[in-house]
């Protein structure tokens, strides 16, 4: 007996040996567990040997068998858990378990056993770093049930195959890492290199659909709208998700969740799943996602996902590799950003400076526009540009435009549109704006945007000297709006046209004041003339011819003499006081010997209505008392010939060494354009000052002027 006892006790051993070789030298699992079946076998005298693996869907995979009934479990099988049998106790209880009459065993496994005759089963659990990972079953038909000691013979099997699923899972998980190491040095390689954006997002989704158990690999970029477009993607389920599709955010799924919360995101059941696109998710089969973000300088900028058809969910430890990704894309994407805006500010100072120097050389307005308009458009990758100038009839003209799609002629007039436009909100606002859609306006304006094809526009204002002149902006053809930041590189284009054109406007309005000036002083000249010519000059003819006369009846005795004296008399006196009101109209005599207080109190005593004047100044350069005095003269002549005023006001003091004029009615108010206050305003400028006219109908006119007032030597 002891004897029998040695030689199985060996055999066992030398069975047991052999395992722990094929375990120490690594052999393939399939080899492995079939040689233990075999061995468990052979030692035990047992009629079959299972070897399963525990799913984690209440299921076991049969992974090898061995006995008569080897045909009945093949390897690969998928079977049934559940009842009471040797299986499911182990998968209950984590220990070994035995039944030594299958008449009361009940599930699945048990009536398959009893349809092939088993009596007994011994079962042994396979545990692999503390976990549950399988079982060994052996059956035997005999009425006797198997051996007591079985449970602790099968142990020492299943520790090996413990060991040997240890050491593969870490070889495995071994291999697998430094697989994925190598995919992150690739894509930080190509990260170093400035490989270009498209390209390692590329990389990057082909990386991970290489490394992780998914049916779909995709990445995900959030767009500034509400929605997001897939900028890579590997693998398919049904039909192809397009590069550049664009689907809106919204509902209960990964690409939203992601967004909003700004952590990874994991989906094992689409039951509860909503969305504009996850009908299409569900057609193609997808089952379970995991999705994890691409934060680009604290901004969610996108996703990588993966996706499977597959019931069984994705790995634990999915978030964590997929991070390891998509830390490599936020370092590229925001690399590439920083190149990009290197070159992009490079190009928009060229731009400006191209612009800046065609200013300086003072070409014409449209030349500055149709440049400006070319270089926005080239600058920003614009469909089409324009720029636009305010009418005073709540419509604007087209003034320039540049693009292959632009059709806003140039030259062609516009009403504003509804509020909501873009031109009427610059023009209320004097700020930039944008329209991302034209789908809720109406009006002729929106129609001819939409004709054109234009989906979204951008737009800032031109401020000349305080008002709103105009605008410049773009328009786009494409669903995804303009960048942010187009609306201040815009602005940076929009001074150098309010440059241009307030320089237009001075160019325009110096040369019109100087005609202005050369034309009153033309027109003071033959006035001047004309009354010499009409009034003293004819006065002193006829002294002249009077006196001629005199002089013969002087000769001659005759009796009239005294006549003819007494009328060339009263002519000269005539002629002396005309040249005397001829000169009073040039400067009056009391402004120069009196200075400016003493000639606007000798103009206001000639004024039919009442006038207060409260003049505080001594004596100016006679230049600045000769344009004051004329100032304050016309706006009076004003007052009396248009004003219908019942009375006036006269201010002169000197304020920060600044002459202030200032002349008030209270008539009706309405003066504009009239040719007298122009000139005023040509000959203030001619000073270097400044002159305002406020007239609102119904409100009295003022007349405020005010000239550099340095003291005079």
């Amino acid at each position: 007996m002891t004897g029998t006892v040695s030689r199985g006790l060996a055999k066992e051993q030398a069975s047991l040996r052999r395992v722990a070789t094929l375990v120490a030298r690594g052999a393939p699992a399939s080899e492995l567990f079939r040689a233990v079946t075999e061995e468990v076998g052979r030692v035990l005298s047992v009629e079959n040997v299972h070897l399963l693996r525990y799913e984690c869907d209440d299921t076991a995979i049969v992974l090898a068998s061995f006995g008569r009934n080897y045909g009945v479990l093949p390897a690969g099988a998928q079977m049934t858990l559940g009842g009471r049998n040797v299986t499911t106790l182990v998968l209950q209880t984590g220990r070994s378990a035995r039944i030594d009459d299958y008449d009361d065993a009940s599930g699945p496994l048990a009536v398959g056993a009893r349809e092939h005759g088993v009596r007994s089963s011994v079962a042994a659990p396979i545990v692999v770093e503390a976990s549950l990972w399988g079982v060994m079953v052996v059956g035997s038909s005999e009425e006797q049930p198997l051996p007591a000691d079985t449970e602790a013979r099968l142990a020492g099997f299943t520790e090996l195959i413990a060991t040997a699923i240890a050491n593969a899972e870490s070889r495995a998980e071994l291999a697998r890492l430094a697989e994925e190491q190598g995919a992150l040095r690739h894509v930080a390689t190509l990260v170093a290199q400035g490989t270009p954006q498209e390209d390692v997002l590329a990389a990057v989704t082909e990386e991970v659909a290489r490394l992780f158990p998914a049916d779909w690999t995709v990445m995900c970029r959030y767009l500034p709208d509400d929605a997001f477009t897939i900028v890579a993607s590997v693998g398919s389920l049904g039909r192809p998700w397009p590069v550049g599709g664009r689907w809106p955010l919204g509902g209960n799924n990964a690409a939203t969740l992601v967004f909003e919360s700004g952590r990874p995101v994991r989906i094992e059941n689409y039951a509860g799943v909503t969305g504009d696109h996850i009908d299409k998710a569900r057609e193609d089969g997808i089952r379970s996602t995991v999705a994890t973000p691409i934060i680009v300088e604290g901004r969610v900028w996108g996703l990588i996902g993966v996706a499977t058809a597959r019931e069984a969910s994705f790995p634990a430890d999915t978030e964590a590799r997929l991070c390891a990704f998509t830390e490599l894309v936020a370092t590229a994407i925001a690399n590439g950003e920083s190149r990009a805006e290197l070159a992009l500010l490079v190009e928009q100072q060229a731009a400006l400076r191209r612009v800046a120097t065609l200013v300086a050389q003072g070409p014409s307005p449209e030349k500055v526009f149709l440049a400006v308009t070319d270089e926005i458009g080239r600058l920003l990758a614009a469909d089409m540009s324009h720029m636009v100038r305010y009418e005073s009839d709540d419509t604007f003209t087209v003034i320039a435009r540049s693009g292959a799609r632009a059709h806003f002629p140039v030259g062609s007039r516009w009403p504003l549109g509804a509020k909501n436009t873009l031109t009427a909100i610059i023009l209320e606002t004097g700020r930039p704006a944008r329209v991302n859609s034209y789908a809720g306006f109406t009006g002729p304006l929106a129609d001819e945007v939409r004709a054109g094809g234009v989906r979204s526009s951008v737009a800032a204002p031109i401020i000349v000297e305080g008002r709103v002149w105009g605008l410049v902006g773009i328009s786009s053809v494409r669903d995804d709006p303009p960048p942010a930041d187009t609306e201040a590189r815009l602005a940076s284009f929009t001074e150098l046209v309010a440059t241009a054109v307030a320089n237009t406007e001075s160019r325009a309005e110096l040369t019109a004041s100087r005609r202005r000036l050369v034309a009153a002083a033309d027109d003071s000249r033959r006035r001047i003339e004309r009354d010499l010519h009409d009034g003293a000059q004819q006065r002193l003819v006829h002294t002249v011819i009077l006196q001629k006369l005199a002089l013969r009846a002087l000769q001659n005795g005759d009796a009239n003499l005294g006549e003819l004296m007494t009328e060339a008399l009263r002519h000269t006196e005539e002629a002396q006081f005309e040249l005397r009101e001829l000169a009073h109209g040039i400067l009056p005599a009391a402004l120069t010997r009196g200075g400016l207080r003493a000639g606007v109190e000798s103009l206001v005593s000639r004024v039919s209505l009442p006038v207060s004047v409260e003049v505080t100044v001594e004596r100016l350069p006679a230049g600045v008392e000769a344009t004051a005095y004329f100032v304050i003269s016309e706006a009076l002549t004003n007052v009396v010939k248009h004003a219908h005023a019942t009375g006036a006001e006269v201010i002169a003091r000197v304020e920060d060494g600044k002459l202030r004029i200032e002349v008030r009615d209270d008539g009706i108010g309405g003066a504009r354009g009239q040719a007298g206050l122009e000139g005023l305003k040509d000959r203030v400028s001619a000073l270097g000052g400044h002159f305002e006219l406020d007239s609102p109908t119904g409100g009295g006119t003022r007349v405020c002027a005010l000239l550099p007032a340095p003291q005079p030597r």
